[in-house]
This record gives structure tokens, C-alpha cells and sequence, in this order.
């Protein structure tokens, strides 16, 4: 059984115990690694990510009385049930905690005027490490979105779905989230990185096969939570809004890289910073893009290293935890390195030549050690299939 099959047996098994029956269906999304393009999502700007092997899957089965329960499987084998809901009833506020990230989907979902009120059961398993930047919750809420969907027969576009469950994240759990996340999990495929316009839709998958160059993309998960439900994230994407205000623009997306100096010197200088970092990073990834097309993916290492630079000095979300993972990858032969996600805890990517896995694991390790730092997790991310349903 391959690493991603194995949630969703976890799941239809779990599934069978609980409730004495075999689930109607099973459905998976995984969660991801933003190769470059960090905080340009809510810019309208330009992102590059690519799915892991790691997933959440969903086992379902329709009810007929409205109510909809939630089981999650934990690691230790032990289940943990949210209290019942019902469907028509779910508003804003109403659900607490991680039941508000299933909830809100059914909530989403029921306002698009899709018939989700006959309510479902739900049992939940996977492995993608919470808390580490890696997309957990947006994994957990696109499986539950394709769930209900499929229960309710719907073939919707991707594109809608990723709207969907980021208006259910925004608007019911209370994280002011861009549509990254989402649309990584629904949309990437196999051996390719997806180059997407938020402000357009408009997506190419980009081959981003590392190991056929002898590479790979190291991920270093810190273990230091984060959590987007928080003051530090907000406050960034409202500043930035409120930057594009004063320059007269619909999104920091339509400053070009040729004009930042002059629209740095029409920002108040607490602004100045945000706007450097969305510009150059969008620009770091239209640079990317080329060269992954040429073919050229050893070359990209500067730019990620450039990308980790600007998120710790400019955008100001990175942490100790995420300084050490970079810096130790880079002195042990990374060619690039930097945080990805929101910031302020979570994971790190370094692009690593094979023969230097080793080392670069071990300068890793030593840097947290030698900081009396939470050991960190590391593992190789292969770039996989987006969500989809699995029996």
C-alpha cells in the first residue's frame, strides 16, 4: 500500500467500526509544499505549489435527519467526536475548535444552495502533520468538501470548490486565509508544480521532477506551531490592503517590480516593508516558473534563499525555529532554503543535491540541538496528486 492509500484505508476502516457499516465513499486531499510565492495570494499575485504524498481522507455516508457527525482518527488510534450538528442550523460562531473546519464546509456549501441539509457522517483520518505549515486544515476541509459533494452527487469545478472552502475558513472558523492553500490541494497533479494567477484562475502545471536532476526538496518540520487564527497573520494582509488604498491600486499584484521605489516613497514607512516583500516575491516567482520550463531547477536556489530573506527582514513571519532550519541547510551544501507558509512556526523546504541529504540532515539537527530547540521532523517531499476520491 503506497504512503498516500494508506489514510483512507484508515479512514473506511475506522468508518466500519463506528458505525457498522461500510462507508458510501471515501475522499482524499493532500496537503502541501509552496515551492516560492508566500503572501501573494491575498495580493492577487502569483503562487507555485506542489502536493505531498501526505493526506487527510474522509469516509462518508449520507443521513437523512439533518444531522451531521464528525469522528476524527488520532495517531495513537483513539477517536475523537464532535458534538452533533444540525446542518440547517450552522451559522458563524456556532462551532468551536477543529469541528468548525468540517462544519463551516457543510455551512459553505449549504449557502451555494447545494443539498447538503440531509446531513452525513463523517470519520476522518490522515497524516499531515498538524500545526506545521504543511496545510493540514485546508487538507482536512477540501477532503470534507469533495465528500459532501459526492454525497450529494454535485460535480463541481475546482476552481468553485477552492472558493468554497476558503469562504467556509474565512467566514466560519475566523482565518482571514488566501486561496492557496485550497486551490494547491484540489488542483496539482503528479511530477509538477502548479503555477497559479490568483487573480485570474488561470493555472499551467509546470514539471518539477527533482530527483530525475538529482535533487530534492527537503522539508524541515520545526515543530513550532503556528496558527493563522491570530492577530500576526491578519494584521500583515490588512496592511497590505491598506497599502494597494494609498497607492491607488485593486492589489499590491499590480505593482511591477520596475516601480517599487517609487512606490515605496508614497507609503508610510511601517507599510514600506509589506510591499517590498509581495512585489519581489511575485517576481521571484514569475523568475521561477522560467527556469523550472528551461529545465533549469538547480538554479532556483537563490531565489528561494532570496524568497526566505525577505519573509524574516521584510514581512517579519519568520521565527528562531525557522532561522535555524534555513541557515543549517544552507552552511551543510543546500542550494536554497527558506520558511513556507503563514509564518511564525511551521515547516521550512531546502533544495538539496541528493549526495548532500545526509549532511544537511545531520547540520539540521545539530543547529536545533546545539539551540536546545524541539528535535525537528524531516522528510523528502515528492510533488503528488491533488484531492480526489478513493473508493
Amino acid at each position: 500500500m503506497t504512503q498516500a492509500a494508506i489514510p483512507a484505508a484508515k479512514a473506511a476502516e475506522a468508518f466500519q467500526r463506528l458505525h457498522g457499516r461500510t462507508p458510501e465513499g471515501v475522499w482524499s486531499a493532500p496537503g502541501r509544499v509552496n515551492l516560492i510565492g508566500e503572501h501573494t495570494d491575498y495580493n492577487d499575485g502569483y503562487v507555485l505549489p506542489f502536493a505531498l504524498p501526505h493526506r487527510i481522507a474522509v469516509a462518508a455516508s449520507p443521513r437523512a435527519d439533518g444531522v451531521l457527525t464528525v469522528s476524527t482518527l488520532g495517531d495513537d488510534g483513539g477517536v475523537q467526536d464532535a458534538a452533533p450538528a444540525v446542518v440547517a442550523d450552522l451559522v458563524p460562531g456556532t462551532v468551536k475548535g477543529w469541528a468548525a473546519y468540517p462544519s463551516g464546509v457543510a455551512w459553505a456549501l449549504r449557502e451555494q444552495g447545494i443539498g447538503v441539509t440531509s446531513g452525513a457522517d463523517l470519520v476522518i483520518a490522515g497524516d499531515v502533520p498538524a500545526g506545521a505549515g504543511l496545510s493540514s486544515s485546508h487538507a482536512l476541509e477540501c477532503a470534507v468538501a469533495l465528500a459532501l459533494l459526492g454525497l450529494a452527487g454535485v460535480d463541481a469545478e475546482r476552481p468553485d470548490i477552492a472558493r468554497w472552502v476558503q469562504r467556509s475558513e474565512n467566514a466560519f472558523v475566523g482565518a482571514p486565509t488566501g486561496i492557496l492553500d485550497q486551490t494547491a490541494s484540489l488542483c496539482c497533479v503528479e511530477a509538477h508544480a502548479l503555477f497559479y494567477d490568483v487573480r485570474s484562475g488561470k493555472s499551467e502545471q509546470i514539471p518539477f521532477d527533482a530527483a530525475a536532476s538529482g535533487l530534492e526538496v527537503l522539508v524541515v518540520d520545526t515543530r513550532a506551531s503556528h496558527s493563522h487564527v491570530d492577530g500576526g497573520y491578519g494584521a500583515r494582509r490588512a496592511g497590505c490592503e491598506r497599502a494597494a488604498g494609498i497607492l491607488g491600486v485593486p492589489a499590491l499584484r499590480d505593482v511591477d517590480i520596475a516601480e517599487l521605489d517609487d512606490a515605496l516613497v508614497r507609503l508610510p514607512e511601517e507599510l514600506r516593508p509589506l510591499v517590498r516583500h509581495v512585489v519581489t516575491e511575485n517576481d521571484r516567482v514569475l523568475r521561477t516558473v522560467d527556469l523550472l520550463r528551461a529545465g533549469k531547477l538547480a538554479d532556483i536556489g537563490p531565489l528561494v534563499s532570496a524568497s526566505h530573506a525577505s519573509l524574516r527582514d521584510d514581512y517579519r513571519v519568520s521565527c528562531l525555529e525557522l532561522d535555524v532550519a534555513v541557515d543549517s541547510a544552507m552552511e551543510a551544501g543546500a542550494l536554497g532554503a527558506r520558511m513556507i507558509g503563514g509564518g511564525f512556526g511551521g515547516s521550512a523546504i531546502a533544495l538539496v543535491p541528493v549526495e548532500r541529504h545526509d549532511a544537511v540532515e545531520r547540520s539540521v539537527l545539530a543547529g536545533f540541538s546545539s539551540r536546545s530547540l524541539t528535535r525537528p521532523r524531516l522528510f523528502t517531499a515528492v510533488p503528488s496528486a491533488g484531492a480526489g476520491r478513493d473508493r
